[in-house]
């Protein structure tokens, strides 16, 4: 499949693997992308290391495990930033990470001023928003 075949939300999400893979070697399990409304969060499920996994099993640990996460984003965000507007057009006004590490997920949020809940469910939801899903295929 072509770069040019892909939705806006597909291209994003393999863009996201690929940093996420070339910043800490790990490459998410999967990756969903929702659109709208001036806002962007990109979830990467599965992207912590086994390592990285066993540290956050104690609060101390978690706590390192996302303030090392939020480090690695806000020094490489400015190069995602740039691939975001190659492939929507729009500027990123505003970035923030967040890392789940009960559950190895690390959430991505680029809005335009807004502020920006996620609530990540147990189970996954139809399709009725805009988004996609990269299950890590075709790297």
């Amino acid at each position: 499949m072509t770069e040019h075949s892909l939705t806006i939300a597909q291209q994003i999400a393999r863009v996201a693997r690929q940093f996420q893979h070339q910043r800490t070697g790990h490459p998410p399990k999967a990756v969903t992308v929702a659109l709208g409304g001036g806002m962007l969060v990109i979830t990467m499920h599965g992207a912590l290391t086994p390592a990285e996994q066993a540290l956050a099993a104690n609060p101390q640990g978690a706590a390192q495990v996302q303030e090392f996460h939020r480090r690695l984003f806000a020094s490489s965000v400015d190069a995602l930033r740039q691939e975001i507007k190659r492939i929507t057009g729009f500027e990123v006004r505003e970035a923030a990470a967040e890392v789940e590490t009960a559950t190895g997920t690390v959430v991505h949020a680029f809005t335009n001023g807004t502020m920006v809940q996620v609530f990540l469910l147990t189970e996954d939801i139809p399709d009725e928003v805009s988004q996609d899903t990269d299950p890590g295929q075709g790297n």
